[in-house]
Order: structure tokens, then sequence, then C-alpha cells
């Protein structure tokens, strides 16, 4: 029996990532160790696929060394919140604490830079750094692509209420990936990097470029009611995300995440944004399957931005 691979952030909200990624490592065979901070219905469910549940917390080494136990390849995911460094601190500390050397699997973002303006994309450079100090074996997945997911979180509300979709992202299109596919790019990594590539850090481009204009249009279409994008400036969309943040019931978008969005699209509106344009082909090779596209995707959830009042 092989030793387990452990899986932080199964039990995350943007577009079951986590509970993907455990489905897969159990279909490849693999035994899967979930670090949850409860039991609730989430972690019940990933039981039930056949994962062992541990409880614990990155915010506290103590609980990180007894779920490290046996393992020799760990996921690890933190939220779009503020306190990866901490958390990072806290597991490097645990791995030393066990004595093993796992390889760690990281998933990323693009504005991981020390210099870029979202604090988080600061933080979680600065997290990467904490790692390799420490002397992990690590396996970075710096994705530069907004997730389709993040469209429900951010925009589905003035797109039901004011058939809008209001950002600072410009007119210029950006590359997009389907959270299911950042899932099976982390399968991947864990299973067969060699398919990655050389070297700790792997820059990985999205499945299209689309601007939110072209959604719009997409919108308009599948809704069958005109849907129009509005560019507004970042601090306007800030204080929009951080009022939408203050009334969210389902914990999926923050404050720490106002600041961050919004900033990363500032800076792609003025030209500073990813490098990468979307690679679909290497996408599909890496992933075993065409990646999801945004039409689909919109198709698939179009309930979510659908005005009752405007059923026809």
């Amino acid at each position: 029996m092989s030793s387990p691979i452990l899986v932080t952030g199964a039990t995350g909200r943007h577009g079951n990532t986590g509970e993907h990624l455990v489905g897969r490592l159990l279909a490849a065979g693999r035994s899967v160790r979930v670090l949850a901070r409860g039991h609730n219905p989430r972690t019940q469910h990933l039981a039930v696929l056949g994962a062992e549940i541990v409880i614990g917390d990155l915010g506290d080494r103590r609980s990180l060394v007894p779920a490290l136990r046996d393992v020799d390849l760990v996921y690890f995911v933190y939220p779009i919140n503020a306190g990866i460094v901490s958390a990072a601190a806290n597991y490097a500390a645990a791995v030393r604490k066990v004595g093993r050397h796992p390889r760690t699997v990281v998933m990323s973002m693009g504005p991981a830079h020390p210099e870029h303006p979202s604090a988080l994309g600061r933080a979680q450079w600065l997290a990467e750094q904490v790692l390799d100090w420490a002397g992990l074996d690590l396996t970075v997945l710096r994705v530069a692509a907004l997730f389709h997911e993040n469209l429900a979180v951010l925009h589905a509300r003035t797109i039901r209420d004011e058939q809008v979709i209001r950002n600072c992202f410009g007119a210029d299109p950006v590359p997009w990936i389907g959270a299911r596919d950042v899932a099976d790019l982390a399968a991947t990594a864990l299973l067969h990097p060699e398919g990655l590539g050389v070297g700790p850090v792997h820059h990985l481009a999205g499945a299209e470029d689309l601007s939110h204009l072209d959604i719009a249009d997409a919108l308009t279409e599948l809704l069958d009611i005109p849907i129009e994008f509005a560019d507004i400036t970042e601090a306007q969309w800030r204080d929009d995300l951080i009022t939408l943040a203050n009334s969210d019931t389902t914990g999926a978008l923050n404050t720490a995440m106002a600041q961050h969005i919004s900033a990363v699209a500032s800076q792609i509106a003025r030209g500073g944004g990813p490098a990468m344009s979307s690679d679909p082909d290497r996408l599909h090779r890496l992933i075993g399957h065409a990646p999801v596209t945004m039409r689909e995707f919109l198709a698939t959830n179009i309930e979510d931005f659908r005005s009752v009042r405007l059923v026809r």
C-alpha cells in the first residue's frame, strides 16, 4: 500500500477544486488523507469517496504533525485570504518536526511576486520563499489565469440585478481556466510531475483568452437579454467587492480577496497582466482531455446568472 497523499484545501468553496482532486487521486488508486478543520457535510462526502479525514489547521503547527505521519506527497493550497505566510511557516516547521521529506505541490497564483500591487500576491511569493528556505522539495504551479468560477462569485449578483458586469479589468482579453482543469493540473503534478518539465516553479497558462466584453456578449446570447460591461476604477470595484463580501454568507468572498482581485485587474488594465497567452494545446496534454471553455461553463451554470424577474 502506498503512503497517503495529504491534501489541504479539499473543502474549499471555489469550484470544488479540492474535491475533484481527491476524486482523481482515489480513482488512480492512491490513498488520500484530507486535512480539514472540522467534520461537516463536505468531509462526510469525501469520506464516502474513500478519503481519510484528519482534523487539523494550517494555522496550528501542532495539528499538522500527526497529519504528516507516513506522508511522502502533499498538495498545499491556501484560500485567497490573509494568513498564507504563517500557514507556510507552520507547515514547514511540521515537516521538519516529522523528519520526512515529502514532495510538496504548491498551488500558487500568477500574481505571486515580491513587487505585485496585490498584498496577497506578495504574500504568496513570500510563503513560497519560506517553504524553499526550509529546504522542502517543492513543485510550484503558478497558474496565470482567472477561474471561470469567480465570474459567479464576483459578478452573478450584478448580472442578475442590473444586467451588467462591472470591474476594472478593462477591455483587453485575459486568460481563463476552469477550476476542475486546475485540479487536473494538480493531479498531474502529484502523480506525473515529469510532464511539467524541469525546475521547481512551473508557469502554466489558461485555456483561452477572453475580455469581459466577450463574456457579456456570450451571456447576452445565452440569457436572451442584453448584458453590458462597465469599466470602473480600481477603488470603485474594491469598494463594491468589500460591500459584497460583507453580505456574503457562503464564505467565497472576503475583504482581502476584494483588495487582491481589484489590484490584479487594475494592473492588467495598465498593461501589466500575465505575460503568457493561453495555451489550450499544452493544457490538453497536461490534463489528458480538452479543457472546459468559457462558453461551456456559462451554459452549464447559466441559472446562476439569470434573474427571476426577467425569465421569458
